[in-house]
């Protein structure tokens, strides 16, 4: 295949794609790329890659959007090709989205030049929701480390009966499935959980098994 044909060729997918030498110079940009870059390509061909895009990866590393720093960090290791990574970029709007990256190289028989193919989507939706899972699970932390205050230690020692419940709940089982292992209704074991709750200060069952592994109630 020539490059124009792969040119050619990439205008048809749906990802943005555009092509860079190993030295990062812009040689393609496919409509998709301008609708998510907001770039035409009149105005990035030929120019490099990173002063286009100013990548960074998740570690504010730099100068990943091409070349051969990019494209050759895994590559040489045993076929399994260059894996995907996410790039926050710059579009030409101004703003900072998060694109994840395929590349395919691209070795031109005929003149000797290799090509960097990069095929990128946008994920800021799931960057969005890693970051709020993030915050959350620093808020529990938060929450948790309240309730290791001497204040806020058991009124009542747990039974024999509510330490296997929050053991079970530990190691993963749902409530259907500890109901059925301790042959108790699905009210009973609400029940049981509210008398915990109750005992250990806490407010969910999540917060009660978190609470009594720090306290060591439970292995």
């Amino acid at each position: 295949m020539l490059e124009p044909e792969l040119f050619a060729l990439l205008e048809q997918t749906a990802d943005a794609a555009y092509t860079v030498t190993e030295s990062g110079e812009i040689c393609s940009w496919n409509r998709a790329a301008e609708e998510l870059f907001g770039y035409p390509a009149n105005e990035v061909l030929r120019r490099h890659i990173d002063d286009v895009l100013g990548a960074r990866d998740a570690l504010d590393t730099g100068a990943l959007a091409g070349g051969s720093e990019a494209a050759t960090r895994h590559w040489g290791e045993a076929s399994g090709g260059i894996p995907n990574f996410d790039l926050e970029v710059l579009t030409r709007s101004g703003d900072r989205i998060w694109v994840n990256v395929s590349t395919i190289v691209f070795d031109n028989r005929r003149t000797g030049r290799r090509l960097l193919v990069r095929l990128a989507r946008g994920i800021d939706q799931r960057r969005r929701n890693e970051a709020l899972l993030k915050r959350m699970v620093e808020a529990a932390r938060r929450v948790v480390a309240l309730t290791d205050d001497a204040r806020h230690a058991p009124v009542e020692p747990l039974s024999e009966h509510e330490r296997r419940i929050l053991k079970l709940f530990a190691e993963g089982n749902n409530s259907t499935t500890i109901a059925r292992k301790l042959r108790i209704s699905p009210q009973t074991l609400r029940n049981h959980l509210h008398h915990i709750n109750q005992k250990l200060r806490t407010h969910n069952r999540l917060e009660a098994v978190t609470h009594a592994q720090r306290r060591g109630l439970i292995e």
